[in-house]
């Protein structure tokens, strides 16, 4: 059997976000799953291992640019490209009647969708979990995972020199936006308080953009250099080795926290301007929020009000 999930939500999180669903998908039908993600997704760079999922097809639109799924006539090249796939069963995990249209022209029998003209607002997991449970009684409720190979860890281990008498920690510094990154000062805060009581060793994760490199180069500038190990010139595929063999991660709400949670590391979330859920949707994820805060949302804009205690305290509370 051929199925097709679409998810054409944009970036990293909000594809790992999705998992569980396509993994629950898996399973009831036996079948890997093939997905149709937008191109900022990566989902190249991470999924590639994954049991569960099948071809991974690149939707070629962006409402900027005349990509090939752009426009009027990007419906049919879309419907010609899903065509020859042959599937049987397509979920669109969108209320998108442009989606619908799809995939009648594109001949899939078994169509399921979110109702049709609903989109305004819809939480980012509850909605799926209702589609999933109308549908096909489906309790999905499991953590996102990503999977890798046993030889690409151990390789890994082997290249970054990681011991296993070491306590290895992720810091993911970067971040989509201004307003979701946290200073430096932070972060060199939390290496100090940790490094006065752990051998420890940190694995600096971060974009080119320049205002993430501002802040990869203060750290590596501090007294705390010969701790920290850039990683800033290696894909997404040749990080998640060097992910797994970490104890814990400390990460911005970046794609970092969500590849690091998928892939089964307690990962500490710094949320500072984005709705909670994106850094507590998983097990793995202990959020912090901004100092006088009760939740945290777009506009909060509380990257400074971080706490470096707080989170030397939860590092403490899940590492013990």
């Amino acid at each position: 059997m051929k199925i097709l999930a679409v998810q054409s939500r944009m970036g990293i999180g909000d594809t790992i976000i999705f998992l569980p669903f396509i993994k629950a998908l898996s399973k009831k039908f036996n079948s890997p799953i093939s997905i149709l993600v937008k191109e900022n997704s990566k989902a190249n760079q991470y999924l590639h291992q994954t049991n569960y999922i099948d071809k991974i097809i690149i939707l070629e639109r962006d409402n900027k640019t005349n990509n090939r799924h752009d426009g009027f006539f990007g419906i049919f090249n879309l419907a010609k490209d899903l065509k020859k796939h042959k599937f049987d069963k397509i979920f669109i995990f969108n209320s998108s009647l442009r989606f619908n249209v799809i995939a009648r022209i594109s001949g899939i029998p078994k169509i399921y969708q979110y109702p049709l003209l609903t989109k305004n607002k819809q939480h980012i997991t509850e909605v799926p979990k209702k589609f999933l449970k109308s549908n096909f009684d489906l309790d999905v409720n499991e953590d996102p995972e990503v999977q890798i190979d046993n030889v690409s860890i151990s390789k890994a281990a082997k290249e970054f020199q990681i011991a296993k008498d070491t306590t290895n920690i992720l810091l993911g510094i970067g971040g989509s936006g201004p307003t979701k990154r946290i200073p430096a000062k932070t972060f060199l805060n939390v290496i100090e308080k940790i490094s006065n009581i752990k051998n420890c060793k940190f694995f600096l994760a971060t974009g080119k953009a320049n205002e993430e490199q501002e802040i990869l180069n203060e750290i590596l500038q501090s007294k705390f250099k010969n701790l920290c190990t850039r990683l800033d010139d290696l894909t997404i595929s040749e990080i998640l080795p060097l992910i797994k063999n970490c104890n814990i991660s400390i990460c911005n709400d970046s794609s970092f926290s969500h590849l690091s949670s998928a892939l089964g590391i307690k990962t500490i979330t710094l949320m500072a301007d984005t709705p909670l859920i994106y850094g507590n949707y998983s097990t793995k994820m202990f959020p912090i929020i901004p100092e006088g805060e009760k939740t945290v949302t777009h506009n909060t804009l509380g990257n400074e009000k971080i706490d470096p205690q707080k989170i030397f305290e939860k590092f403490i509370e899940i590492t013990s």
